[in-house]
């Protein structure tokens, strides 16, 4: 089974958006050396705990100082763009990092309504959006003698093209269209069994993928002690429960005494969340993630780990690669 990253570039209290992407190239480093297959970036918007909103730029980032590792979108919120537009964007990407990139696109926008319209797009952008998916292919085709429009770069470059999702359109979209498949079960898995047995039972061989290929989001804190992880994944919970009462922060530090704020209604809301997410001593960790993954039968599982501090962030996902590669 393969492992990969997915990054949100965070920025921590009192940090700096030039130290989060920084981090997010110091931990992608670490990350190829540790036999992670690919490190993704998300496309967000308005949310003053990520630094990857404009997200081909860290993506050149990542990939031009490290060398092996595969990186790409988790995802594009393609309805945000023009195809044209990410195929320039990615073609110039690949032709900087051969064989390295790879975009994953979402039919989301990513952000809240009034950025969306600061974005001069809206909602209703997202009903093109398997259209959108065929017209970036497309794009990244050779162009032939009489196309008056071609993406350049992009043209016969062919990047990797990955289906992101939170419910089972996606999972029809990626079957339908022959392509690999990334379900957000770390902050969405109420319809992660639903989808993946839609995804696999209608999928159809294409040019670019011969059988179906499911990637799974896992949240992931690893530490030493089992009260440390404890300890340490109170950032994440604060990240979400502020979500959800509308106050988007930067990442928290941890709180060893925040379970004991929360009442009954966030508390079922963080259990239902972060159902896909599993924390831990290096035994703990190891045993969920190959439980998870025997459960879903996932080809691949992408780890993502909200941390405060880059260097317990470090070590959780070594931790994480640790057991996965036994």
């Amino acid at each position: 089974m393969s492992y990969s990253v997915l990054d949100l570039s965070p920025v921590r209290e009192g940090g700096s958006i030039r130290e989060a992407l920084n981090n997010s190239l110091d931990l992608a480093r670490h990350a190829e050396r540790w036999g992670y297959r690919r490190f993704w970036l998300a496309e967000h918007h308005n949310m003053p705990g990520i630094a990857s909103a404009a997200t081909s730029i860290v993506i050149g980032h990542v990939a031009a100082g490290t060398e092996t590792i595969l990186v790409g979108a988790g995802g594009i919120m393609l309805p945000n763009h023009s195809p044209l537009v990410i195929a320039e964007q990615f073609g110039t990407l690949e032709a900087l990092h051969p064989g390295r990139i790879e975009v994953g696109l979402g039919r989301a926008p990513g952000t809240d309504m009034m950025t969306l319209r600061a974005l001069r797009r809206s909602y209703e952008s997202a009903e093109t959006f398997p259209d959108d998916v065929v017209e970036l292919m497309h794009w990244f085709k050779p162009a032939t003698p009489d196309q008056a429009v071609r993406a350049v770069p992009g043209n016969g470059q062919n990047v990797p093209v990955w289906i992101l999702g939170s419910s089972t359109f996606g999972a029809q979209l990626a079957a339908q269209l022959g392509l690999p498949y990334a379900f957000a079960s770390h902050f969405a898995p109420t319809h992660l069994m639903d989808a993946i047995e839609i995804y696999r039972a209608r999928f159809r061989p294409s040019e670019r993928l011969q059988k179906p290929h499911v990637m799974l989001g896992v949240n992931v804190v690893a530490a030493e002690t089992q009260e440390e992880a404890r300890v340490l994944r109170t950032s994440l919970l604060q990240s979400f429960v502020n979500l959800r009462r509308g106050r988007p922060a930067q990442l928290p530090p941890p709180d060893a005494n925040f379970e004991r704020t929360l009442n009954a209604a966030e508390r079922t809301m963080i259990d239902q969340m972060l159902s896909c997410s599993v924390w831990g001593d290096p035994d703990t960790v190891t045993q969920g993630l190959r439980a998870f993954q025997q459960h879903t039968g996932a080809d691949e599982l992408m780890l993502t780990a909200h941390v405060f501090d880059h260097g317990a962030r470090l070590r959780s996902y070594e931790i994480a690669a640790a057991g996965l590669a036994r």
